[in-house]
């Protein structure tokens, strides 16, 4: 049975010239968005966003990029507004690309025990940590920040306006898409592959079928209804 545990950060580092990135202080890099900020034009500066709040099963899954702004990357925008294909075809190319990424995530058993806010947060927190090149400022997509050891910037809709918010985007996207094609292999009566988790008709039909399996959310109504109607229990591993 797949752990329920969260497993370790996936990270990766090209090397980090400091006065070659500097060279495009924030200004360059995102023009107008300081501005009326008091941050330093030589901020080292991550993007972090989630991926798989909503779903009845599966972990949360966070990303941090820090984009190398010698090396642009066409087409970043919103993960949701990308088709699964074109997802597929940057986040290679961010990997490759970027200064530094990382991916990290929080489990269903930290979802029901924190609730699915806080363990947003902490898969946010885990993907900046995780970083092998440490930044002075994470921009956040949303309106709120994970505590961190550096400083944070929430930026509502931030992951279709800031480059390095939309590639952590489709990091944690593309992440969280393949950990749900892994778990359909273990409960393929969910067809986790189908819908990843998120309440479908299809979802809901085989929940109430089957029952909750260990990797759904009971924190969640729908998966709290199911384990009811079946007594408290969950299926069989």
């Amino acid at each position: 049975m797949p752990s329920c545990r969260s497993l370790p950060p996936t990270t990766s580092e090209h090397r980090f010239n400091r006065s070659s990135y500097q060279r495009f202080n924030v200004k360059n890099i995102y023009p107008g968005l300081f501005d009326d900020l008091p941050f330093s034009l030589d901020e080292i500066i991550c993007g972090v966003d989630e991926a798989g709040r909503g779903p009845l099963a599966g972990p949360v899954f966070a990303a941090a990029v820090i984009l190398d702004p010698n090396q642009p990357i066409d087409g970043l925008r919103d993960s949701k507004k990308l088709s699964e294909a074109k997802r597929d075809l940057l986040a290679p190319q961010i990997k490759a690309k970027a200064l530094a990424w990382a991916i990290a995530e929080a489990s269903e058993e930290e979802i029901d025990r924190l609730n699915i806010l806080q363990a947003s947060m902490l898969a946010m927190r885990r993907a900046v940590e995780a970083l092998a090149t440490v930044p002075t400022l994470a921009l956040i997509d949303g309106n709120r920040c994970p505590v961190m050891p550096i400083r944070g910037m929430a930026i509502v809709g931030g992951d279709d306006k800031v480059d390095s918010i939309s590639a952590a985007s489709i990091l944690a996207k593309t992440a969280r898409d393949a950990a749900l094609v892994h778990l359909h292999a273990a409960y393929p009566e969910y067809c986790f592959d189908q819908h990843k988790g998120y309440g479908t008709k299809l979802h809901l039909e085989r929940l109430h079928l089957h029952g909750a399996s260990p990797v759904h959310r009971r924190s969640f109504a729908p998966v709290r209804n199911v384990i009811a109607l079946f007594g408290g229990q969950e299926v069989a591993a």
